[in-house]
């Protein structure tokens, strides 16, 4: 099963998806979603400032109305648990010029990360799961990033 993990958390919390969100700056989403994983005790709270940093040096927009915020390299010590938060957008909102529905903040610990960007892209390739990502409330949200297929 995708993100059901053996760790005590799992990567993806309930708590830790909003749907819904009104449009607000790049910079304001990056800040919230990586907030969502220090106050869930994914991260330390300096990898916030890791992710607006990524996003200078490289965009984090993936195609298909989805980005996927996460920090630099040099920021891997203040992960202390993989996992993800997501904010949708039904609306969108402006991403570099582009618009994105769906911004899932990703902590991932050594290169945990890259396995779960790759999971997340393959799941957003399928264009039906990526409107009910961005249109679905918590639980289909949810439902979508914990099960195959």
């Amino acid at each position: 099963m995708f993100f059901k993990s053996k760790k005590k958390k799992g990567l993806l919390l309930r708590e830790n998806i909003r749907v819904n969100c009104k449009a607000q700056s790049k910079e304001q989403v990056i800040r919230e979603v990586g907030q969502m994983l220090a106050d869930s005790g994914y991260v330390d709270p300096s990898y916030v400032d890791a992710m607006i940093e990524r996003e200078k040096t490289v965009s984090t927009f993936m195609g298909n109305g989805l980005a996927l915020p996460h920090g630099v390299e040099a920021a891997k010590k203040a992960v202390k648990e993989s996992g993800i938060a997501v904010m949708t957008f039904p609306d969108g909102i402006d991403w570099d010029e582009n618009t994105v529905h769906v911004v899932i903040g990703i902590a991932g610990v050594g290169d945990e990360h890259l396995d779960i960007l790759a999971i997340i892209a393959d799941k957003m390739m399928d264009d039906a799961a990526a409107g009910k990502l961005a249109k679905g409330d918590v639980d289909t949200v949810y439902r979508i990033l914990t099960t195959e297929g």
